[in-house]
């Protein structure tokens, strides 16, 4: 494989990594600069993907937290970048790099960074789900990334769901918005076997239930892939999140459909870079 690097531009760290025959061979990482102006958080963009870029480099992948406009590489209203409302960052990039630049919703790359790098591999219609600070989805179909105009196919976090919508209950807002506590702390209780923190994943594992069940009605996937800081809690909410599926209108769908979990550590930069892969398959 070619020398490309993926960008993760997270909502609290930013990294970039440099790949190489399907491994990360240098990873960069600095905090996102969520007070900085324009201009300051642009210039420290450059300087870690300088700190990555080769001579060698063929291509840069950028996964980020916000609407994008893909085939022109604008992205727009940056989670935690309150500077950044609409930055033509692929031109602004490949003017400064020289190698092509390509942007995606940063679901969207969690999905085609398990197809390429992780357990999604042998799948081709497959339901990358984040499960973080918000929830995000990502869908590859017929093996190919489904992104729609906006590369915002797949949000089914923001359709309504008892007095809001589903991503309130079924990210980390649920703990700190909806039950007003702090999501570590509850995981850490929940490892030392804490009744009520076991008891609350539960109760989030009902309301993902419900998600989801609205994601196989409309996508019908052979897998879902959980990944996002909550997935490392599955053990908590696996069952509670299971036993909504006994009312699912078609049994033979549920009984078909496989549930795994993410097992790539840096599945954001793959996946960023997994842009370029999947745009060199087109």
């Amino acid at each position: 494989m070619e020398n490309i690097i993926g960008i993760d531009l997270g909502a609290t760290q930013m990294r970039a990594a440099r790949i190489e025959d399907n491994e990360i061979v240098f990873l960069s990482t600095q905090k996102t600069p969520t007070n900085d102006s324009y201009d300051q958080v642009l210039n420290k963009l450059i300087e870690l993907i300088t700190s990555v870029f080769s001579i060698k480099t063929v291509a840069i992948g950028i996964g980020v937290p916000s609407v994008v406009d893909v085939e022109h590489g604008i992205i727009y209203d940056v989670i935690n970048i309150p500077s950044w409302k609409e930055v033509p960052l692929k031109s602004i990039l490949e003017g400064h790099f020289s190698v092509p630049v390509f942007i995606n919703n940063d679901a969207n790359c969690f999905a085609l960074g398990e197809k390429h790098f992780g357990i999604g591999k042998s799948y081709k219609h497959i339901a990358g789900v984040t499960l973080g600070s918000g929830v995000g989805t990502g869908l590859i179909l017929n093996g190919k990334l489904y992104a729609g105009k906006n590369a915002g196919a797949g949000e089914f976090g923001m359709i309504p769901y008892k007095d809001k919508y589903f991503e309130y209950y079924c990210s980390g807002q649920f703990f700190s918005f909806y039950k007003k506590l702090d999501g570590l702390d509850i995981f850490n209780k929940a490892k030392l076997g804490d009744s009520k923190a076991i008891a609350l994943y539960q109760e989030f594992g009902f309301h993902l239930g419900q998600f989801l069940k609205v994601l196989i009605l409309a996508i019908d996937p052979e897998v879902v892939i959980l990944g996002g800081s909550l997935s490392e809690a599955y053990s908590f909410f696996e069952k509670d999140m299971k036993s909504t599926f006994q009312d699912f209108p078609y049994p033979t769908t549920m009984k078909n459909l496989e549930i795994k979990v993410s097992t790539l550590p840096n599945i954001a930069v793959l996946g960023a870079a997994a842009l370029i892969l999947n745009e060199n398959e087109r």
